[in-house]
């Protein structure tokens, strides 16, 4: 498939998928016999797995490291896996404090009386008026 095709399917753009395979995270496309890059579909599982690793947090050095030791074979095998163990273990630990932190937003939120409702009831209400930024920058935080 061209680079067009891929980038509409992966939905990455035309330039990222230039730069990915530029600087090795995308193995070098075949060409045609017009010069075009012509991928083949099984790459859009590989772009995916990529995506999750960036979602997940993993720098694109890592991600580099992770397909150099792919385009080695299978012999690399256990270094991936335990690169991939290592980057689960901060991910798990990214979550829990994740957890943690909407934990505090629930009670924070529980905290206020009538719940979202009331509270855009209230701040729609013409007699209410708030201080302006500058005052209210000045003054103690009591949230």
């Amino acid at each position: 498939m061209k680079i067009g095709e891929l980038a509409r399917r992966s939905g990455l753009s035309a330039h990222t998928l230039r730069y990915y395979e530029r600087i090795g995270l995308l193995p070098y496309a075949d060409r045609d016999r017009s010069g075009q890059r012509d991928y083949d579909a099984a790459i859009l599982t590989w772009i995916e797995f990529l995506g999750r690793l960036k979602t997940t947090g993993m720098p694109i050095s890592q991600m580099l490291r992770y397909a150099a030791l792919r385009a080695e074979g299978d012999v690399t095998g256990p270094a991936r896996r335990q690169m991939l163990e290592e980057h689960r273990e901060r991910v798990r630990a990214h979550v829990a404090e994740l957890q943690a932190c909407l934990l505090v937003l629930d009670t924070k939120i529980a905290g206020y009386p009538g719940g979202i409702k009331e509270t855009k009831d209230h701040d729609a209400s013409p007699g209410r008026r708030r201080k302006p930024l500058r005052a209210r920058a000045e003054g103690a935080l009591t949230d």
